[in-house]
């Protein structure tokens, strides 16, 4: 069986945006590429329709990119246990609330168990506190915890 790996919205979009001149974006962009063509086809791929919901927004032409970088991806629902755990993961971790959805992108790849979460948000999502938190949370609750990383972190498996 395929290692199952959610991927959240940021990855999306470094995979899609232009390359960027800011020399520490442009090689989480690269980073990214390189993990969609060696990897990505090495693994079974989930979103949320949280991550729907993020590519829609900006320029129509990169969420449209965006949107079609995600063909064949299966969508995992969400349910009310997934909502319950993202209000307690959003009051744990204590995220501003314009970054709520982190909460449910956690939720989802916890609830259903999936082995790897790729995000390049280093501040709500792939930072060790989150983890940490994460990990407290999920083990008091009984809830699975999948390994956290960047796709820099994940160019084997």
């Amino acid at each position: 069986m395929r290692p199952s790996v959610y991927i959240e919205t940021t990855v999306i979009s470094y995979l899609t945006a232009n390359i960027s001149r800011d020399l520490r974006v442009a090689v989480h962009q690269q980073s990214t590429i390189d993990w969609w063509q060696t990897i990505r086809p090495t693994v079974e791929c989930y979103i949320s329709p949280f991550v729907i919901n993020e590519i829609m927004h900006g320029d129509e032409i990169l969420a449209q990119k965006r949107l079609e970088s995600i063909k064949g991806f299966s969508l995992l629902g969400v349910n009310e246990e997934v909502e319950t755990l993202a209000e307690q993961y959003y009051a744990a971790i204590e995220l501003p609330e314009r970054a709520k959805a982190d909460a449910f992108h956690l939720a989802t790849a916890s609830w259903y168990r999936l082995e790897y979460m790729l995000s390049w948000n280093l501040k709500h999502i792939a930072s060790a506190r989150v983890r940490k938190i994460l990990r407290e949370v999920n083990d008091q609750l009984g809830v699975y915890t999948p390994v956290i990383c960047t796709p820099e972190e994940l160019m084997e498996i």
